[in-house]
């Protein structure tokens, strides 16, 4: 469902910065569905990447055999990631909070002496920064779902309206959470995320019950089309080609 929901965000004739996992098949699924002109971007300098099978990795051979381009990874960032030419960037999270604020780097308060350290940051920020929207996905639990994030990797709208243009940010900033129980959207106001959709068969009570924070919820809260045969059918030729 999240695999679906996230193709479903992508539309035709866009460009997608996109990462392994989740994202590369939500980019594919909706390449061979609804957005065939969808354009994507690989963080390894693949432009326009075309594959008949999930990669394995940003350095697979199929992504350059069949993109429209390969330049290197300094102009990936410098050329189309910084000047605002991505319409679209996949981010995962260890923690979210409130405000689409993103978490990848310690958990505990402690910087120098954490409860976990993570991975990092990698290109997030810059994707965070600079694509004109993003779009987050990741399992919902209390544990991710946080009031306030134990340290900001990846800005999304800091504490509030006016903080993503005090730090000159040129990017929309975060316009969905993609869990698997919903999707949440920020208010146009606050910037705080509000649930906007139930995915099939998930009731309200799992959706508060695995949030951090005092959740609120949309007055036109609606559920999420279940996927069409279509959707499954190439989900399912997509994975068994890999």
């Amino acid at each position: 469902m999240m695999t679906v929901e996230a193709s479903r965000a992508l539309r035709e004739g866009t460009v997608c910065f996109v990462g392994i996992g989740l994202p590369s098949t939500a980019a594919n699924l909706a390449r061979r569905t609804h957005a065939p002109g969808l354009v994507l971007i690989y963080e390894s300098g693949t432009l326009g990447a075309k594959p008949d099978r999930l990669p394995l990795s940003i350095g697979d051979g199929i992504l350059a055999e069949t993109a429209d381009a390969v330049i290197g990874v300094p102009e990936v960032f410098n050329y189309w990631l910084q000047p605002g030419r991505v319409d679209v960037g996949f981010l995962g999270a260890a923690q979210v909070d409130k405000h689409g604020n993103i978490n990848t780097t310690v958990i505990g308060g402690d910087y120098r002496d954490p409860k976990v350290r993570l991975p990092g940051a990698g290109g997030a920020p810059e994707i965070a920064a600079s694509c004109k929207e993003v779009v987050v996905v990741l399992r919902q639990s209390r544990r991710a779902f946080v009031d306030r994030v134990d340290f900001v990797t990846s800005l999304g709208f800091g504490t509030g309206p006016g903080d993503r243009e005090r730090f000159g940010m040129t990017g929309a900033g975060p316009r969905r959470i993609i869990t698997d129980l919903g999707v949440l959207q920020p208010d146009p106001l606050t910037c705080e995320f509000v649930l906007t959709h139930l995915h099939p068969g998930v009731e309200l009570a799992q959706v508060r019950e695995n949030t951090g924070w005092e959740l609120t919820v949309s007055p036109d809260l609606t559920r999420t089309p279940e996927p069409t045969e279509r959707e499954l059918t190439v989900l399912r030729e997509l994975k068994a080609a890999s």
